[in-house]
């Protein structure tokens, strides 16, 4: 990758959020240089320079996806004590249902299937380091006793599990009140379990 993007100017940051709108819009399957170029006002020439090439390209569209999905997960660490994990998760879902982030969860859906079944390519390591960014997060949002415990990470993975099936099945129908509803039941299911402490 080229030097520049280790410092990025204000011409790369422009182009890569142009970038980044255009992959919202149409996906990472048949991304191509030269349509992208004409779409953001730049040059196939340009895009080689800042990015290296089509892998550099669509590391830095991957990486600006996942500094977009922090974003989220930062605002669940901003308070002075844990909000729990039924609290976290039921904020993270409402996110994840909003119209408004349909292309990005899409976006993240492609790259994470991508990265299972092409391990070699640009989307190496995204499914692996979005699992672990998640976890992390919720673990921040367990009491420091369920954090530290197995029973704590089983709940926390179990939790995950639960968003990210509904997350698929949201993206699969578009169905959103029958998933919520599967979500909120789950979730309560979880809530239970903790004050039980079983």
């Amino acid at each position: 990758m080229p030097p520049t993007t280790a410092n990025p100017s204000a011409r790369h940051k422009q182009l890569l959020e142009a970038a980044y709108d255009y992959a919202l819009a149409h996906g990472l399957a048949d991304l191509s240089l030269r349509p992208l170029a004409e779409a953001i006002g730049s040059s196939t020439r340009v895009l080689m320079f800042l990015f290296g090439n089509k892998e550099g390209l669509v590391r830095a569209l991957l990486e600006r996806a996942r500094t977009e999905e922090l974003a989220l997960l930062a605002h669940l660490r901003q308070h002075d004590r844990p909000v729990g994990l039924v609290a976290a998760a039921e904020q993270v879902w409402t996110w994840l249902a909003a119209d408004e982030h349909r292309p990005l969860l899409r976006l993240w859906a492609e790259a994470y299937a991508r990265s299972l079944v092409e391990p070699n390519g640009p989307w190496a390591g995204f499914a692996r380091s979005t699992v672990e960014d998640w976890l992390d997060v919720l673990a921040a949002c367990q009491p420091q006793p369920d954090r530290e415990s197995e029973e704590g990470a089983v709940r926390r993975t179990l939790t995950l599990a639960v968003l990210r099936g509904a997350l698929l099945d949201l993206l699969a129908t578009d169905d959103e009140h029958r998933v919520t509803a599967a979500v909120h039941r789950q979730l309560a299911l979880l809530h239970w379990d903790e004050r039980s402490g079983t």
